[in-house]
């Protein structure tokens, strides 16, 4: 059956969008997953009229672990795993959706933006994201969508941001003719975290899966981050990013998140400040007994961590302008066992038995050591989740084979896509 969504799908200019989406190999797999989509949004809805697809990646954090909450510096590249949509504009204040693989139907009156203590996690975040909307004098609305995700959940690639991003592009597009950027719909997700899913994470995320491409991003003045691409294409140099689940989950470790940036705002305070951004290692060691007693040794490392990690983070930038890959690899080897010892977010305190994360790591280190070539690091929020390897493209199946087979989890290679999170028909209709 041919309808709106394979007539866009399977035109010349849809494909040329999917293949600069998620590559030209993949055009006829990720076109599949519209068609289905599509099919599933009939059979919930009925015919409609003025459909349009969504789509919004997860994120890689390249470098800056643990540092956009205390204003520091990040590398980033939203990736060809993403959380797309089928949706049509109601008008009406009532937000209708159905998520593959979940057996519910969500229904989310917009009439009401207060925090709700009935609400699940999606139901609270679209909640939020709909009041951060009108709290920054925006429209908001009702519609009615499908919506489908290949984003690892609760591991590290931002299944979450990429889903904020995708509701906030919806409403965006259908209410405000798509004039909010990038940096008010990443604060949107923030905001919608922070006050109704108690969740408090900084702007990396959103940012990186609203904007798009690889990307620095200097959070020093949050209001307006700095925001520079940065052209490299891993594949065509060589290597491939992958991305191994190493089985554990990070949905109930709210507390050992939020301990990082409080404990590093603790050796700020004890200096005076209020972030880590605002001090240096040589405030730190001026006053070290004192700050060790105010706010406790594994403080002082995390605050450690931060101003090296931001140094590194340039030092990256550059590496990669500059064609000194080896140069990038040993950075990101650096940044990964400073998150080790000194960040401490592989695997929780106290954990003997669960540290699928080292265990991983320790794997992926051997091999490239045998190899020679290549760096890993933990990815994202850590203690449980995911880690990165950058691996030569010549050895990337072998070591993702050997992976499976250690861990029995999956293990993927993601590319950087250029594309952040964006309504498909707008791009084709600028196209």
């Amino acid at each position: 059956m041919t309808t709106q969504v394979t007539q866009l799908i399977q035109s010349t200019q849809g494909h040329a969008l999917l293949a600069q989406m998620y590559g030209p190999q993949h055009v006829e797999e990720q076109g599949a997953r519209y068609v289905k989509l599509d099919a599933s949004f009939r059979e919930h809805f009925g015919e409609q009229e003025n459909m349009h697809l969504f789509s919004s990646p997860g994120r890689s954090e390249i470098g800056g672990n643990h540092t956009d909450h205390n204003h520091g510096k990040v590398l980033a590249g939203s990736i060809t795993l993403d959380t797309i949509a089928v949706a049509v504009p109601t008008g009406d204040n009532v937000i209708t959706f159905y998520s593959e693989g979940y057996d519910k139907k969500y229904v989310i009156n917009l009439a009401d933006l207060k925090p709700n203590t009935e609400d699940d996690g999606t139901t609270g975040l679209i909640r939020g994201m709909a009041a951060g909307f009108v709290e920054l004098g925006f429209n908001i609305g009702g519609f009615k969508a499908d919506i489908s995700s290949n984003v690892f959940a609760a591991s590290g690639v931002s299944s979450s941001a990429s889903f904020e991003m995708l509701i906030c592009t919806i409403l965006n597009h259908f209410y405000n003719d798509g004039k909010l950027d990038v940096v008010t719909l990443a604060k949107i997700g923030q905001y919608a975290e922070n006050h109704y899913w108690n969740k408090p994470s900084g702007l990396l995320d959103q940012m990186a899966c609203a904007y798009g491409g690889l990307i620095s991003i200097d959070f020093a003045n949050p209001a307006e981050p700095v925001i520079e691409p940065v052209e490299w294409n891993f594949q065509e140099n060589g290597y491939s990013l992958v991305i191994v689940n190493t089985g554990g989950n990070h949905a109930d470790l709210t507390e050992d998140y939020a301990a990082v940036p409080n404990e590093m705002k603790a050796v700020a305070k004890a200096l005076g400040a209020e972030y880590v951004r605002e001090i240096s290692e040589e405030d730190i060691y001026a006053k070290l007994p004192a700050i060790r007693e105010a706010a406790g040794d594994r403080a002082v490392l995390r605050a450690l961590h931060f101003l090296a990690e931001n140094k590194r983070v340039d030092g990256q930038v550059a590496a990669l302008r500059e064609g000194r890959f080896t140069d990038f690899l040993s950075l990101i080897t650096a940044s990964g066992n400073s998150s080790w010892k000194w960040l401490q977010n592989v695997y929780q305190s106290g954990a003997t038995r669960a540290q699928e994360i080292s265990v991983a790591l320790a794997l992926t280190e051997n091999y490239l050591s045998n190899l020679g070539d290549g760096a890993c690091r933990v990815h994202g929020g850590g203690f449980a989740g995911v880690i990165l390897a950058i691996v030569p493209n010549a050895k990337a199946e072998e070591y993702m084979n050997w992976m499976r087979g250690m861990l029995d989890t999956p293990v993927i290679v993601v590319n950087v896509r250029q594309h952040g999170s964006i309504c498909l028909n707008a791009e084709l209709n600028q196209a």
